[in-house]
């Protein structure tokens, strides 16, 4: 039977649905109880399950996962907004992709949304001024995930990241809230320098599979990049751009694009 708790539900209804979902699962399929309950139902909290989870997948012979543990569950009792990200995230995750359909499923099997947390903590210890932990939390991500995000990017909250595979995103790259980018994306720089050097993205905004954002440009809020185009210059808000080099190719077609996932260039005539 699922679990009941008006209380946790009033305070934390993401981690009460996920631990509902966590008890259906293993009612549906006994296998995965194991799985489930050292993954979810043996956990208090969203955080404490997310410090495990992390925990587990960068661990290797030069770190072990007690290691990685005690310094996730320090980061997310220090700063509440690393699990607060978490969870919207999960609902980022659930409202825009149709392959999610519980909460649980990001948290247990979606590469995308485990690398994130990942680069949530390796930022948290860049930030604290820990620069070789940090390092060491990207270098496994980019080995486990396939995903290099440099843990000096400032990424927002409500980030989707669909399929996840071959994701790059550079140091002093700036992703906005409520953004949804498709697998192979790269947001990088231009050449040598070492300064501010890698794009800014606005809130909303959707990039494509396979589009390179390249140098230090500004890409508005809620625009569309189309899958494969090279976008070397500035975007303006609410436009769609396409090709190699990228040009705008009309509006965006609606007013939230990242969260509607259209990605098909409509012409009319």
């Amino acid at each position: 039977m699922a679990r009941t708790n008006p209380k946790l539900a009033q305070i934390d209804p993401v981690w009460q649905r996920i631990c509902r979902e966590a008890e259906e699962a293993i009612a549906d399929e006994p296998l995965i109880g194991g799985f489930v309950h050292t993954s979810v139902l043996h956990h208090k909290s969203l955080q404490n399950a997310l410090a495990y989870r992390i925990s587990m997948k960068l661990a290797s012979s030069e770190m072990s996962d007690q290691m990685l543990r005690e310094i996730a569950d320090a980061a997310y009792a220090d700063d509440p907004d690393l699990a607060e990200a978490a969870r919207a995230d999960i609902v980022a995750i659930f409202d825009r992709d149709p392959a999610c359909l519980r909460f649980l499923q990001p948290l247990l099997f979606f590469k995308g949304f485990q690398a994130v947390q990942a680069y949530r903590l390796g930022n948290y210890l860049w930030k604290q001024g820990r620069r070789d932990l940090a390092y060491y939390v990207q270098m496994r991500v980019s080995e486990i995930f396939g995903v290099d995000i440099h843990p000096g990017a400032a990424i927002g909250k409500g980030l989707m990241i669909d399929h996840a595979h071959s994701i790059v995103i550079g140091e002093t790259a700036v992703v906005g809230d409520n953004v949804s980018m498709l697998h192979s994306v790269t947001l990088g720089g231009t050449g040598k320098e070492e300064e501010d050097r890698h794009p800014k993205i606005g809130d909303g905004v959707l990039i494509g599979a396979g589009a390179k954002v390249l140098g230090n440009i500004r890409v508005g809020e809620c625009s569309r990049i189309a899958a494969g185009s090279v976008v070397l210059d500035h975007v303006a808000a609410k436009k769609t751009v396409a090709g190699v080099p990228a040009k705008v190719v009309g509006e965006a077609g609606c007013s939230q694009p990242s969260r509607t996932m259209d990605q098909l260039l409509r012409t009319h005539g």
